[in-house]
């Protein structure tokens, strides 16, 4: 008997692409990275930097780095985020908050890639501090990896749902 693997469909995503120049005795030298995003659009994404003299290159070494830095993100049911959160790379920080069924991803390029290949579908976000691209993917992530789902959270603590929440119907009450 023969088991099939499962192979996921990843869908790659160029972020941005950067000419650099190194000068030296016999004039300037230039090379390329390249920021890329990985994700099946389900929950896993990963990012990646290449640095090469050509573009190809440069894209499919950041792709390859995406593929080998996949991490699992934590979404509701309704493909948003459980709660509101901060990420932080240097001097990055980016707020994704929760939205509501229908109202897409309010998002600049960079954040709003990061989102569609982890599979989110309705978020609000804001970058402060430094926009350079990297940082933001970045910061992006470590938001995502922030996540925790109300179960997750109560596993944690050794605690049950209701513990947790408490009588929700008592609350309602009052």
């Amino acid at each position: 008997m023969v088991e099939e693997q499962q192979v996921k469909e990843y869908v790659e995503k160029v972020v941005k692409i950067n000419r650099v120049s190194k000068v030296v005795k016999g004039g300037r030298r230039f090379s390329f990275n390249a920021l890329a995003v990985v994700g099946d659009q389900s929950g896993s994404v990963g990012i990646g930097l290449g640095k090469a003299n050509e573009v190809p290159d440069a894209i499919r070494k950041a792709i390859e780095a995406a593929r080998h830095h996949m991490v699992e993100v934590r979404l509701t049911r309704k493909k948003t985020i459980p709660h509101e959160v901060v990420g932080a790379y240097k001097s990055t920080r980016v707020l994704l908050r929760p939205a509501t069924a229908g109202t897409g991803i309010i998002a600049g390029e960079a954040v709003r890639s990061v989102l569609e290949q982890a599979g989110v579908h309705d978020v609000l976000s804001k970058v402060h501090g430094s926009k350079n691209a990297i940082n933001v993917v970045r910061a992006t992530l470590d938001a995502l990896v922030q996540l925790e789902t109300p179960i997750v959270s109560a596993q944690k603590r050794g605690l049950s749902l209701e513990q947790l929440f408490g009588n929700m119907d008592d609350q309602s009450m009052n």
